[in-house]
């Protein structure tokens, strides 16, 4: 008999969002339970020696680091996700890690204290699609036709840029149309949208506005120009109806 399963997770954690996808795609029946990363409690502190998530409780045993979590369920539950061959195998594995770089680069991005170093994220982000767009030629996912554990590490990548592009057109994605195809067919894959609560880009997009450093200042100037100017009367122009 097997032992349940509990996943500690955060709202936002494109980790948690790695193992979610790949638990759904395995069809694996797993407890969820959310804390909050801001506000840590002392019994996941005890869990999580890193403090950070995901964590998998198996039974009473705890597995932390996303990367080791999906090894173990490929080892444990049905519906591989990684190529049979040992090469390919590899070459997934390596490709994963490259996932864990370009998110370290979207952090260091989105928490850019200025133009400069924004600038300078933003073009190191250009350069890992401009490599990634040259290596993702399969269709409809990475490598074909099989979804993969490198689908399920770049979904909550790519998930960003909904939340980015309706900030600014940042252009790091732009004119590379394998990784449009390919983000359009993760976006409509049932494990990849259901990993993530309803409320998810407004959640970013206040998680992002708080940072306090040049993406943030952006969104503050872009809420500036929506807001709607004072009318004649001291109302908001073009309103209507009652207070």
């Amino acid at each position: 008999m097997s032992q349940p399963l509990v996943l500690i997770s955060h709202a936002l954690c494109p980790y948690v969002q790695r193992a979610v996808i790949a638990l759904t795609e395995k069809g694996v029946t797993c407890e969820r339970v959310s804390v909050d990363l801001a506000n840590k409690p002392r019994w996941f502190e005890a869990l999580s020696p890193l403090g950070k998530t995901p964590v998998l409780k198996v039974g009473s045993t705890v597995i932390f680091e996303s990367a080791v979590i999906l090894e173990y369920l490929e080892e444990t539950e049905p519906r591989p996700l990684h190529p049979v061959d040992p090469l390919r195998r590899a070459e997934h594995r390596a490709l994963i890690e490259y996932g864990s770089a370009v998110l370290n680069d979207i952090a260091q991005f989105y928490s850019a204290p200025d133009a400069a170093g924004f600038a300078d994220k933003q073009a190191r982000l250009a350069r890992r699609f401009d490599w990634l767009e040259a290596r993702v030629a399969a269709t409809p996912w990475f490598d074909g036709d099989s979804f993969s554990l490198v689908d399920a590490v770049f979904a909550p990548i790519l998930r960003y840029f909904d939340v980015f592009d309706g900030i600014d057109n940042f252009g790091m994605l732009a004119a590379k149309p394998n990784l449009a195809r390919w983000r359009g067919a993760l976006a409509a894959r049932p494990s990849v949208r259901h990993a993530v609560s309803a409320d998810y880009a407004a959640r970013l997009s206040a998680f992002l506005a708080v940072r306090k450093g040049h993406l943030s200042r952006l969104m503050a100037a872009k809420a500036s120009v929506l807001q709607p100017s004072p009318g004649p009367t001291g109302g908001f122009a073009g309103a209507s109806g009652h207070a």
